[in-house]
């Protein structure tokens, strides 16, 4: 029997057949490319069986898109002979000139564009279906896929890099991304795992009670006032200095005072044996880093020094934590003294106020880069000491000066602008051009 004698309509059906044989083929390509590596692994763990499949698949991409490409080219070849002999019979010469482009219009929309799509909107529910398919038609065709790969392989390789182990690992940078867009959690969940991979651009310096706030226990003072401002102090852990805070002697724990407070003949010697040596890190320590030396040291208080070894703020296990699940009070605004709401919608903060503290309890975007406080903010931002009281906009936010003291702004009126609503023309023009990209 030759091709003349079969029916125009057997050969419509084959063809037909052949087209969704390669729609299966395309799609199938575009799904297994387009599954997500990091979600493919977890399901292998659960052992999904089609996950376990595709994995086991994608270990060799060569083989993989080998008989794919082999099974596409095969039923995409024979469906346009077929197509060439059916346009022949009707047609006749006319026909063979139509069928090129009537089976290219066919496969293109069919085979191609449909399929493609739908594989890349549903990737593992088409490829792992699919994977029951091809998994014994590369057995099938095992030796010709492994010819083709082995001649392919030979040509691509002078152009592919050498793979090395950390190909597949994520940078800080794509892990957030990942948790921000690809992550399905809920609300404050997700800030906090952003936040924890924040503790690595963030130091120490950034969160750290500054010097001049430091609450600290003068060992040359009067017993009788040490142990007053022991009992009204709101801090468990307390630093205890001679002469200056540069100079601490211990850290006094307060539950560990508490025993001893009624004591008869309790003097400062007594005190001192109850603190522990002070522990220092260097300005620069990263969050994430003083996190694990806080956990190795045992500590939860340390002392931030600088590179001369002058003491410039004091921070906290709880610092550190606070920056990770956000503030323990509800309402951190309200319990923030540097912070006062005005009838008109501003707010009076003190200069000395930290600009992240700031950030987080009226939920700003202050820039945090350089100065730490608002005070700092402000005189890089005029490069100058005011002499009398200003106006400025750093940013979206207008700022008066409302106190100048000891070279410094002791208090600022801050207020936040709103900002400028888009113009529609201006809309109009950036979607033409993205139409135009």
């Amino acid at each position: 029997m030759t091709l003349s004698d079969i029916p125009v309509w057997v050969l419509l059906t084959s063809t037909a057949i052949l087209v969704v044989l390669s729609a299966y083929f395309s799609g199938t390509e575009t799904a297994m490319m387009s599954l997500n590596r990091y979600r493919l692994r977890h399901l292998v763990k659960k052992k999904h069986r089609g996950a376990r499949k595709a994995s086991r698949l994608l270990r060799r991409t060569d083989r993989l898109l080998g008989v794919i490409l082999v099974g596409n080219n095969l039923v995409n070849f024979t469906a346009a002979t077929l197509a060439t002999v059916v346009g022949m019979r009707l047609l006749g010469d006319t026909g063979v000139l139509l069928a090129p482009w009537v089976i290219t219009f066919v496969f293109l929309i069919f085979a191609e564009v449909a399929p493609k799509t739908i594989a890349a909107q549903r990737p593992e529910s088409w490829a792992f279906r699919s994977v029951f398919v091809l998994q014994p038609l590369l057995k099938l065709l095992y030796p010709i896929v492994v010819f083709v790969n082995w001649i392919a392989n030979a040509l691509v390789k002078p152009f592919i890099p050498i793979k090395t182990q950390d190909d597949d690992n994520l940078s800080t940078e794509e892990l957030k991304t990942v948790v921000n867009e690809g992550a399905v959690a809920v609300g404050e969940r997700q800030s906090m795992m952003v936040r924890l991979l924040d503790l690595e651009s963030v130091s120490v310096n950034d969160i750290m009670v500054p010097r001049s706030d430091i609450i600290a226990l003068d060992i040359d003072s009067d017993i009788a006032d040490i142990l007053s401002a022991t009992s009204s102090s709101q801090h468990t852990l307390l630093p205890i200095y001679k002469e200056n805070i540069n100079n601490v002697v211990g850290i006094l724990h307060l539950r560990r005072l508490a025993r001893f407070v009624l004591a008869e003949h309790f003097n400062k010697a007594d005190l001192m044996q109850l603190t522990r040596e002070p522990y220092y890190v260097p300005e620069a320590t990263p969050l994430h880093t003083q996190l694990l030396n806080f956990q190795k040291e045992k500590q939860r208080i340390a002392l931030v020094v600088d590179e001369y070894g002058d003491v410039q703020g004091l921070v906290t296990l709880e610092d550190i934590l606070e920056e990770i699940v956000g503030e323990f009070t509800s309402d951190y605004a309200s319990n923030m003294p540097e912070i006062s709401v005005q009838q008109d919608g501003s707010y009076l903060i003190e200069g000395m106020a930290v600009l992240r503290e700031i950030n987080r309890s009226l939920h700003w975007d202050l820039p945090t880069q350089g100065p730490k406080t608002l005070n700092g903010l402000v005189l890089e931002h005029l490069e100058m000491i005011p002499e009398a009281n200003l106006c400025l906009q750093i940013e979206d936010y207008q700022i008066e000066t409302i106190q100048l003291k000891d070279n410094m702004v002791r208090n600022l009126k801050i207020r936040r602008l709103e900002p400028p609503r888009p113009d529609p023309d201006d809309e109009l023009d950036a979607d033409d051009e993205d139409d135009d990209t």
